[in-house]
């Protein structure tokens, strides 16, 4: 049963050493993140996994001890899914579940299995609720770590220029994590979420499968910024 989430966003340039001279832009970002990530720790899970949008090659499960790097990045920096238990495939993490396991590392993150789920951004509804039911009944007590950026079409200098019903998207996605509002999740738009590049839709819809059935998680909306045209979300459920 889920016992509590933390929903992050995963561009690279939340590690300082990826952005480099812009790092202090996402020190805000970056120190939401930690609080959230703390609240997993606090609910003493008996299983954290980590799920974040990635493309063909890093879709799926990824097993405890999986590493992942920023090489791609122009950074020579791993990262490692939990510990290591030997015989792991090398730097297979997507850059989702990358900043995820980068996260953890700041937190100094142990003790605890941690495992990894790469989800398509297009992939339906209906299987993201699906997929976060099976997590959640994975163990007594899951916690997940939900990496996802939302719209990136919030400037004119966004990665995907202006459009006029992002910023109502991103609200939308922020009220429901906010709230820890599983069906307002369910009830986001995949087509439109597509249309805005919005990669945090299908791991927040996870989260809503994962969630139902809890008891009543309490919702706490710690950052709504949109530095670079993008929609960066950091929430705590527990």
């Amino acid at each position: 049963m889920l016992v509590a989430a933390a929903v992050c966003p995963c561009p690279p340039l939340l590690v300082p050493e990826v952005a480099a001279g812009a790092a202090p832009e996402l020190d805000a970002v970056r120190d939401a993140c930690a609080e959230a990530v703390g609240v997993l720790a606090a609910a003493r899970p008996g299983l954290l996994v980590v799920v974040g949008p990635a493309g063909p090659s890093g879709r799926g499960p990824h097993a405890e001890g999986v590493t992942g790097s920023f090489r791609g990045f122009g950074v020579d920096l791993g990262v490692r899914l939990g510990r290591d238990p030997g015989g792991a495939a090398p730097d297979s993490l997507p850059p989702s579940l990358a900043v995820g396991a980068w996260l953890l590392s700041r937190a100094r993150w142990e003790g605890v299995p941690v495992e990894g789920l790469g989800v398509e951004e297009t992939l339906e509804t209906g299987r993201c609720v699906a997929a976060g039911r099976d997590l959640a009944a994975r163990a007594d007590r899951v916690a997940l770590l939900v990496m996802g950026d939302g719209s990136a079409c919030r400037t004119l200098k966004a990665p995907g220029y202006l459009d006029e019903r992002a910023e109502a998207f991103d609200a939308a996605a922020a009220r429901a994590l906010g709230a820890a509002d599983p069906e307002a999740l369910i009830a986001l738009d995949a087509a439109l979420a597509h249309e805005l590049k919005a990669a945090g839709r299908a791991p927040w819809q996870v989260l809503a499968g994962a969630a139902q059935g809890a008891a009543g998680p309490t919702g706490r909306l710690l950052c709504e910024e949109a530095p670079y045209g993008v929609g960066y979300l950091v929430a705590a459920w527990s």
